[in-house]
């Protein structure tokens, strides 16, 4: 496996982390507690700069090559 495709995986499983920290901190039974808010919050905040890596990753990897889109056949 290249290590471009590698760090992609690497970069879903973080996203999926992301969200699995954030439901955590949602469904906690102190949620009105302003801790675990700011908690949830920065779990989604990065879960969406690791969404827009991913997306320029992905961009970088396709515009040099490194990965090929292909056709359902």
């Amino acid at each position: 496996m290249d290590g471009i495709k590698v760090l992609i995986v690497v970069t879903l499983i973080g996203i999926v982390a992301s969200l699995g920290k954030a439901l955590f901190h949602m469904s906690s039974g102190r949620s009105t507690q302003v801790g675990h808010s700011a908690m949830m919050v920065r779990a989604l905040s990065v879960r969406i700069g690791l969404s827009v890596a991913l997306f320029i990753l992905l961009m970088i990897a396709w515009y040099l090559g490194a990965i090929s889109p292909h056709s359902v056949q």
